[in-house]
């Protein structure tokens, strides 16, 4: 049985880095982003950084900014022609919506997610943003907030323009920020949704029986300049993934987005999974000391220590690297911290553990006198002379007194 052990003292951090790019994948996307959400690691990458056009996936924060600019989603709000201009004319995907119907703020949002309707997201612009200019505005403005450097929004649906524009790094973090929000991911965890006037609107990922035993949920895009793409959300070795994948060619052979959400799922499925680096009470590390009774001072591990790698994993292939006193002294007590041992797998760090010295040490005198013996027989010669001075002085004053 599989088991995720993350037990975890104050002490113990775990910083999670990863040497991305010396795996080689077989998928057809162009640009790929793999991140463990439960330990923040990145497990592959493909060209993550390349600026590219990420079609209905500009649709996440279109959610991100409706979810934080409106208090009560459950609001009515009517729907207008506008909505719908040139929706029929762009061959635009649309969740049902009609002009003058009475919604929900709810339901749009599952429009914009589930079937990713354009219809939906041109309704939210003008409810949430008075225009799309500034709905426009407040995306890029998020963009900005959340240190997306490499992202640009141009429109709120996902159409094709030069300046509407990712990178795969950038759009796994805009859906990692909108996964903490409980709203959206209620909304894009779900399977199916009937809205308040009755719409029925089905999910495009999670139905899809490819996927269905990994995803949870993902938001599709699909335009001629992007080509295929998702942002996905899955579930195994008791954790959860986030899986971006940009630029998969857009044909009539296949849904080629959903068999590289596969392909990346089911090999680290297969391949990886929660390794003991680190055992509890394990002597981790060890330091000489200096005029103390012990000639050297050991560092434990106080609890297993866990880390997600492959499974021909060999504790051997470790590697340390220690920052900190090379020597504990008398002057050194219980609970100081004397560096920071950190812990390298095939040049990934995964663990930095604060050396804390665990016991209270005894100086020992016959160590330091014997270190400094040359000092000690000055110091020692000088009290002689300093008693045979007083001795001397104390006759002499004693002859005086017979005279």
């Amino acid at each position: 049985m599989k088991q995720k052990l993350f037990i975890v003292l104050v002490f113990i951090s775990f910083i999670f880095m990863v040497k991305v790019d010396a795996l080689e994948l077989d998928i057809q996307s162009e640009n790929a982003y793999f991140l463990n959400l439960d330990d923040n690691e990145v497990l592959y990458t493909k060209d993550a950084d390349e600026k590219v056009e990420i079609a209905s996936l500009t649709k996440i924060m279109t959610a991100i900014v409706t979810l934080e600019n409106i208090e009560n989603l459950d609001e009515k709000v009517t729907l207008i022609d506008d909505d719908f201009a040139g929706l029929i004319e762009e061959n635009l995907v649309t969740a049902g919506f009609k002009a003058g119907q009475t919604v929900t703020y709810r339901d749009l949002l599952y429009g914009l997610l589930l079937p990713s309707g354009a219809d939906a997201a041109k309704a939210l612009t003008r409810l949430v943003g008075t225009s799309e200019d500034n709905f426009i505005q407040m995306m890029n403005d998020k963009a900005k907030e959340l240190k997306l450097q490499s992202t640009h929004f141009s429109n709120a649906v996902g159409l094709d323009d030069e300046n509407n524009y990712s990178t795969a790094t950038d759009v796994a973090q805009m859906f990692k920020y909108a996964l903490d929000n409980a709203d959206f991911r209620e909304i894009i965890t779900t399977k199916s949704y009937k809205t308040s006037n009755g719409l029925l609107m089905r999910s495009t990922v999670n139905n899809n029986s490819l996927v269905s035993e990994y995803v949870l949920e993902g938001k599709t895009g699909t335009t001629d300049g992007a080509g295929l793409c998702l942002a996905s959300l899955a579930s195994f070795d008791d954790s959860e993934f986030l899986l971006v994948t940009l630029g998969a060619p857009y044909d009539k052979k296949g849904m080629h987005n959903i068999e590289d959400a596969y392909t990346v799922y089911n090999y680290f499925d297969e391949n990886y999974d929660y390794q003991t680096v680190v055992n509890k009470d394990e002597v981790i590390w060890s330091l000489d000391t200096k005029y103390l009774t012990l000639d050297k001072i050991d560092f434990h591990s106080a609890e297993d220590m866990i880390a997600y790698l492959p499974n021909n994993y060999n504790k051997e292939d470790l590697t340390y690297k220690y920052d900190g006193i090379d020597t504990v002294s008398y002057q050194d007590k219980k609970g100081d911290k004397l560096g920071t041992l950190a812990i390298y797998y095939d040049d990934m760090n995964i663990g930095n553990i604060p050396i804390i010295l665990e016991t209270d040490v005894t100086f020992d005198v016959f160590a330091y006198i014997l270190d400094h013996k040359e000092i000690v027989l000055c110091v020692l010669l000088g009290i002689i002379l300093i008693i045979l001075g007083f001795k001397f002085r104390k006759r002499r004053k004693k002859k005086r007194k017979r005279k």
